[in-house]
This record gives C-alpha cells, sequence and structure tokens, in this order.
C-alpha cells in the first residue's frame, strides 16, 4: 500500500479473520455494535487476541458504555477504539488517560453541508479522524461521500477515509494529494455477504494501490 496504510473493516467469522490476516493489513475492525450485521461473537472476538502483532486490532463501538469498552480493550487487548457515535471529547479523554498505547479514532459521517468545526474539541484528544458517508446505520452502507468535501478540513489531523471504497476506486485513491490522509478503510464493498471478506479482491486492491 506504499505509505498509505490499510484498515479492513467488519471482520466477523473466525476462518475469515485468519484468512484476511495473512494479507498483513494494518488494522482490522471488529464491530461491537448490537445493531450491526457485522457484530462479532463473543466466540469469535476471542480469537482477536491471537492475530499478528503488527496488524492492529481496532474495536468499532457506537455509544457504548464507556466501562464496557475498557472491559473489551483489556479482554481482546485491543490497540485501537474506533468510535461511531457521538461520544464526547472527554468520554476519548477518558480512554486515552486509562491506556496510553491506545489509538482513539473519532469518526464523523460526512456529507455536503458538514461542519468540520465540530472536530476542533477533538483534536488534542484523538489519534485520528474517520470520514465515513453520513448514514443512519452509522457506516456499513457501502456509499460514497464526495471527497471534494474534504478541501474544506484545515486541521493538521491525520485521517482515515472510508465509505464505499472499491476496487475501481485505486485510481482516484492513488489522486489524492494529501498527506494527512493516513489510511483507506475497507468494508462492505469487499464483501461475499456480511461480515464475510473477499480475500482474493482484498489482495487484489492492495496489489492496485501498490503499483
Amino acid at each position: 500500500m506504499g505509505m498509505l496504510k490499510l484498515k479492513v473493516c467488519g471482520m466477523r467469522l473466525a476462518a475469515n479473520i485468519a484468512t484476511v490476516a495473512e494479507l498483513q493489513p494494518d488494522y482490522l475492525g471488529f464491530i461491537f455494535y448490537e445493531k450491526s450485521p457485522r457484530l462479532i461473537s463473543d466466540v469469535s472476538a476471542e480469537l482477536i487476541k491471537y492475530i499478528p502483532s503488527e496488524i492492529k486490532a481496532v474495536g468499532v463501538f457506537v455509544n457504548e458504555d464507556l466501562e464496557k469498552v475498557k472491559d473489551k480493550v483489556n479482554l481482546l487487548k485491543l490497540k485501537a477504539v474506533q468510535l461511531h457515535g457521538g461520544e464526547s471529547p472527554e468520554y476519548c479523554e477518558a480512554l486515552k488517560s486509562e491506556f496510553t498505547f491506545l489509538e482513539v479514532i473519532k469518526a464523523f459521517g460526512i456529507d455536503e453541508d458538514f461542519d468540520f468545526s465540530v472536530l476542533e474539541p477533538y483534536l488534542k484528544v484523538a489519534d485520528f479522524f474517520l470520514f465515513d458517508t453520513k448514514t443512519k446505520t452509522y457506516g456499513g452502507a457501502g456509499k460514497m461521500f464526495n471527497w471534494s468535501v474534504l478541501d474544506r478540513y484545515t486541521y493538521t489531523k491525520p485521517y482515515f477515509l472510508s465509505g464505499g471504497i472499491d476496487l475501481e476506486h485505486t485510481s482516484a485513491l492513488k489522486e489524492i494529494n494529501d498527506e494527512r490522509l493516513y489510511s483507506l478503510d475497507i468494508n462492505s464493498r469487499f464483501e461475499i455477504e456480511p461480515g464475510l471478506k473477499d480475500a482474493e479482491k482484498i489482495k487484489e486492491f492492495i496489489k492496485e494501490m501498490n503499483k
């Protein structure tokens, strides 16, 4: 992937987790949001501890009780959390202060009218932002937003780009000239069914991005 990192999100099934881990993405995302079709079971979640150490396991949460998030970080040895709801800066800060090693990724749903000034209170408490397409389902909808909206993003904080990224977008992605773009986040467009990733398609995406 060159300088860009890759996060594969919405991993759910044990064998599939192992297969995708072999492709060595930088991050693997596991969704702990009860309403998601990609909700990982407690049984599969136990495997997170055995992911190769160079891959960062990310727990994805939506307005979850803070203590429950802390428990998951401890239990599953998560290296990052992605907060996809309306979590406050204080919520982020509580995680950062308790787990100094933990990367906090604060996600925001983006549309044409998004006001980037709402990010300001999070600048000191989030390691990264994640920009996803604004939906009612907190991501995973497989829809892109208009990337040109990011021209209005004036902060220096690095970010993950998410929302409907597909194999056909590799050329456009490589044309993005923004040193703040830290990682691509792929999910539903690389699935056979919700939570089951197409490893061959991901492999092809990595190959194309590295050309």
